[in-house]
């Protein structure tokens, strides 16, 4: 942030999301450092006309529109913020606040009376408060989640609010916290900015579904005029008549459907459009997760692709190697190459039934996954991007073997989330070392295994980074990215690439052919991504007209936001590592918080 002179907020009067970005804008002194505000969003993005969310332009492409996020972002990024975070308990009372409280606080103030759903919230505040004492977490510091829950309450709170009386009789507690942190400066000014002066009416019109807006009577010095009426007619009108005249031409000049005959191949001059969705693990039977998640958009996007007549492949298979698959074939008291033939047949089926049209559903444990993931290997190896280091690695004596990261579990070392995997956390989505975990424990026999040594080869990430920036920046220019595959891209590359292991001390995966590393196989992140090429390879033995035409193919991926970064940063960087013109990503779609939703609902009632 601080680098980034050219931010910018937009927000709207009367909206409460816009109050708590103002505060932590305030406490985090960035504005008119480094952030400008603006009130009027539809005069800069007009689909923003209805929803009226704040939003923060770090820079062009890289937006963030969760208004705690934006409030999150502004206090991680200066020093005087960051002492108002609580990563104990943000993610907690956020959630809380936008699932509870806010549909909350909205049904009421259009009912102009506190609903039952409001009341429960508010005694919840009073209890913590009651526990806590001044402030929200219990500290001595006006904490981010204090600001998020205050300015969503402002408007039920505030004394020339109709729903005052009724709130504060019944919470006094609450009622006290919100007159100290209103009587602070910094929270005083806030409220004036999103009223701009003008007292509770904009909340008022912001609940109604209008926009409050200020606009001086007369242009400012040196303005562009507004553009007239006639000139809007003129442009709109244009685009009518196009369409008229493309509903009126005669059918019979239509391009002809193209008729699929497999292999589809890249042609000369046409659009060559290869599609993926993430693959999924093998080791169960798909879910509304799974479908949502990457498979139903890819294959929308698909069949779209096929009606404009491009030239399109859609491919997906089972992701059959790693720790995932071992463990649940030990679960099943089978081998993993059984488990897979199995699963990988309950996929295809549950696909084929909600009708997913994919032009080839593979698997990754073959011999072109082998021959494709070591030729890599060897590439990255000459070329000087594979190093050689000790790792310290839990070892369970019970089962007498190392514990591979999804062989054990214990608590996170960023947010005390109790099942953390060895690998990553579920919850707060940190990237983790096994050895960090705290109290880890087996997942085979749950016993706490002990720190022992293991030599391991790592794919330096360092060395590559420049590269990978660059190749991230061009490829969002020209093609497009979500917005969350943006930020998540954007921070990993901001906090630097370090050499990251390939390599584990398993049985079931591609063999790393190195000597002296041959007792060992690659890990998932690794191997997992060169499935998409394998799996084409296993379609195709001309695999490479789609996988090392750069200039003729479009690479387009779908995922769930949890995936972007071994698709944006690992992914990437080991193609461009072996020199050898892979084609690259070039639109990039992930999901965020509705498919790790459904994945969760599905999980719940499975059991």
């Amino acid at each position: 942030m601080a680098n980034a002179p050219g931010c910018q907020i937009f927000g709207s009067y009367g909206n409460p999301d816009h109050l708590k970005v103002l505060l932590a804008l305030s406490i985090s002194k960035l504005e008119g450092k480094t952030v400008d505000v603006d009130y009027n969003p539809q005069e800069n993005v007009s689909f923003l006309l209805k929803k009226k969310r704040p939003y923060l332009q770090v820079k062009p492409g890289f937006v963030l529109f969760s208004s705690n996020e934006i409030c999150r972002y502004l206090l991680e990024s200066s020093p005087r913020g960051k002492p108002h975070l609580s990563p104990k308990h943000d993610d907690t009372w956020l959630e809380w606040e936008r699932v509870k409280l806010k549909p909350a606080v909205r049904d009421s103030f259009k009912e102009e009376q506190p609903s039952v759903d409001l009341l429960n919230c508010l005694e919840s505040v009073e209890s913590i408060l009651m526990k806590t004492g001044r402030y929200f977490i219990g500290t001595n510091t006006c904490g981010l989640v204090d600001m998020v829950i205050w300015s969503t309450l402002y408007p039920v709170l505030a004394k020339e609010s109709s729903l005052s009386s009724v709130t504060r009789s019944k919470c006094p507690k609450v009622a006290d916290w919100f007159e100290d942190l209103l009587a602070d400066k910094q929270f005083a000014q806030a409220v004036t900015k999103v009223t701009a002066s003008c007292g509770f009416t904009p909340f008022q019109v912001y609940f109604k579904g209008d926009i409050f807006m200020v606009r001086p009577a007369t242009p400012p010095p040196g303005a562009d005029p507004p553009t007239s009426p006639e000139e809007v007619l003129a442009v709109e009108q244009a685009d009518i008549e196009e369409a008229v005249a493309a509903w009126n031409r005669d059918p019979a000049e239509a391009p002809k459907p193209r008729i699929l005959e497999h292999p589809i191949l890249p042609v000369e001059g046409e659009r060559n459009i290869l599609i993926t969705s993430a693959l999924p693990y093998v080791n169960n039977v798909p879910h509304l997760g799974n479908i949502i998640g990457c498979v139903l958009s890819a294959d929308v996007y698909a069949r779209f692709c096929r009606l404009r007549n491009y030239n399109t492949l859609y491919i997906c298979g089972t992701d059959e190697y790693g720790t995932a698959t071992e463990t649940k074939a030990m679960q099943e008291g089978v081998s993993p190459q059984e488990l897979c033939r199995k699963y990988n047949a309950l996929h295809k089926e549950v696909y084929d039934w909600f009708n997913i049209k994919f032009d080839h559903f593979g698997r990754t444990s073959t011999t072109e996954q082998t021959e494709i993931c070591q030729d890599i290997f060897w590439r990255l190896h000459k070329r000087g991007f594979i190093s050689a280091d000790t790792v310290e690695q839990l070892f369970c004596e019970n089962c007498q073997r190392f514990l591979a990261d999804r062989f054990v579990e214990g608590i996170c070392p960023f947010c005390a989330y109790e099942d953390a995997r060895g690998d990553q956390c579920d919850k707060c989505g940190k990237l983790i070392n096994a050895v960090e975990l705290k109290n880890p424990r087996c997942k085979t026999c749950a016993k706490q295994p002990h720190i022992k040594s293991s030599s391991h080869l790592f794919l330096d990430l360092s060395k590559l980074e420049s590269a990978v920036s660059d190749w991230s920046e061009k490829s969002v220019e020209e093609g497009y990215w979500t917005n969350n595959a943006r930020v998540i891209t954007s921070s990993w590359l901001r906090d630097g690439l370090r050499p990251r292991c390939i390599t584990r001390d398993l049985k079931w995966g591609t063999p790393v052919p190195l000597e002296g590393y041959t007792n060992k196989v690659f890990y998932v992140w690794f191997d997992a991504p060169i499935g998409y090429i394998s799996i084409t390879a296993e379609y195709t033995k001309d695999w490479k007209t789609w996988w090392k035409n750069p200039d003729r193919v479009q690479l387009v991926q779908f995922m769930a936001k949890d995936n972007v970064p071994f698709h944006t940063v690992v992914f990437p960087a080991t193609l461009i590592g072996t020199d050898d013109n892979y084609t690259l990503l070039n639109v990039m779609s992930a999901t965020g918080r509705f498919g790790i939703m459904m994945d969760s609902c599905t999980k719940i009632t499975n059991k």
